[in-house]
């Protein structure tokens, strides 16, 4: 089968550098293997390309194979709204919760995180001994920081209590064989990490693509948020994920079109707080083919392979006359047939348009198109879920709602009481942020999911999602990869795997 993804690892004495091109920032690859910290971190221009290469991991959560598998698909999975119409076996495991530890995209996710853990913790541990401009230096601890952050957060969320390494490791180290940490501890980290962050200096916003403080803020709220949920249940940090939040909202605007979320020209733009970067001839990827229908040639692509198709049930639960659902929104459902002028292919299902990359699928299908992580309706609902939690339903909260859905072409929310404001705003993470990867780690810090037959929230574990499939407690975390049990004796297994 023809594929035309390239999967790449970044390890630890692999650096990745940036290459910059007019207003953006783009990722190319040197090898340069022959690095060792004692001939490595002898000037500023260094220690940039080092950090440069500890973004690359961040393609990590869009890698994929001809089967359909990637962790961004994984995790949507997860979450119980996405059917997968190509030939994988984990992820239809996965979809009817009959997964296990040894599902390699388990292992994946773990290993990359960890790598880009490694490198941030020699970056921070060699930069500050470098002669070079004070700003600059400050500025690369603070994008390392915030890096260091993301993958621990993702790591926390998705396994609980996970090693906590903080300093570089050798053959000698302690941490060569390392112990899980409770949850609360990886926290504590996380936080004092995008604290650090915040004071560096960053940017308030970055068209670049690297991290800005709005990013930063994000990320935190977001933090705050998830810490003030389950397992952890710190519920004073609602106001700490407010007050963050609301730092981010004056920087960012909301497209006027929702094409802007996945074309080339708006990359690192208006709504889009952080991205991971691609560019035809450095860096491509198959997030295009992974989401269109499988085998339906609707571009130019050498493989159409279905391995993320939303469920036609949570299409339907969005209201009546939401743009969103319009044709060729955020979903679409036929398409001119690739090398046919007059021709159309109806797909049978509403595919995901916000991932449909047109200048692709129009020209050679080697797809660029950016991933986002982070974006200014997150924020907007972030401040408004975390607001009403502490105050209630306020002009300041429907406000952010209320701009979301505008958009949307949908009336204003008014009148609601707590409760009720707070299924809306849930409502409208699991409608705007569809897909996104948000909807399992909401899941996870609610232990409620969008039951969308009925319109509401249910209890996680006694709730059939829309295939039927009641999520077991033990799915509320991943599994640590067996092939990381049976090198390191010291991790135990999480209860159900």
């Amino acid at each position: 089968m023809k594929f035309n993804l390239k999967r790449y690892n970044t390890y630890l004495l692999l650096i990745i550098v940036l290459c910059f091109s007019s207003c953006k920032k783009y990722l190319d690859e040197k090898d340069k293997s022959n690095f060792v910290k004692t001939n490595y971190f002898a000037t500023g221009a260094q220690a940039q390309t080092f950090v440069n290469g500890i973004y690359t991991s961040l393609y990590l959560f869009q890698n994929g194979d001809a089967y359909g598998e990637s962790p961004f698909i994984t995790l949507e999975l997860f979450a119980g709204h996405t059917t997968s119409l190509g030939q994988s076996v984990n992820n239809g495991n996965v979809i009817n919760q009959r997964t296990d530890a040894t599902n390699p995209g388990f292992e994946d996710v773990w290993q990359n995180s960890y790598n880009a853990i490694a490198n941030a913790n020699l970056a921070l541990q060699q930069i500050p001994t470098v002669s070079m401009d004070e700003t600059l230096k400050k500025k690369l601890l603070g994008e390392t920081s915030f890096l260091r952050a993301f993958f621990y957060y993702h790591l926390v969320r998705l396994y609980g209590d996970v090693p906590l390494i903080t300093s570089p490791v050798t053959v000698t180290s302690p941490d060569l064989y390392p112990d899980r940490k409770p949850i609360a501890s990886i926290y504590d980290l996380i936080i004092s990490d995008l604290i650090a962050a915040q004071s560096s200096g960053l940017p308030a916003v970055d068209q670049t693509g690297r991290v800005s403080l709005g990013a930063v803020n994000t990320l935190l709220a977001s933090v705050y948020l998830t810490t003030a949920g389950y397992p952890l249940q710190k519920t004073e940090n609602y106001a700490k994920a407010a007050t963050t939040a609301a730092l981010v909202l004056p920087s960012y605007t909301l497209f006027d079109k929702y094409d802007y979320l996945h074309d080339n020209p708006h990359k690192n733009q208006g709504e889009l707080i952080f991205q991971s970067q691609y560019l035809v001839g450095v860096r491509t990827n198959a997030i295009t083919q992974l989401t269109v229908p499988f085998n339906l040639p609707v571009g130019a692509y050498g493989d159409h392979l279905g391995g993320m198709i939303p469920t036609n049930q949570f299409f339907n639960s969005y209201e009546p006359g939401d743009l969103r659902t319009q044709e060729r929104q955020f979903y679409f459902s036929s398409y001119p047939q690739f090398g046919s002028k007059t021709d159309t292919v109806i797909f049978g299902v509403h595919a995901l348009y916000k991932y449909f990359h047109v200048e692709s699928a129009l020209g050679n299908g080697i797809c660029d198109e950016n991933w986002t992580f982070l974006r200014l309706p997150e924020a907007m609902l972030i401040y408004a879920e975390a607001s009403n939690e502490v105050n209630g339903p306020t002009p300041d909260a429907y406000a952010q709602v209320n701009k979301i859905r505008a958009r949307a072409q949908l009336q204003p929310l008014s009148g609601l009481t707590k409760d009720q404001f707070r299924a809306a705003i849930w409502k409208e993470r699991y409608h705007e942020l569809a897909y996104e990867n948000k909807a399992y780690f909401d899941i996870q810090r609610t232990h409620q999911i969008y039951n969308v037959a009925n319109n509401t929230f249910g209890d996680a574990v006694s709730t059939p999602n829309e295939q039927g499939v009641t999520m077991k407690a033990q799915y509320y975390l991943w599994p640590i990869p067996q092939r990381e049990i049976a090198t390191n004796n010291k991790l135990t297994q999480n209860t159900g795997w």
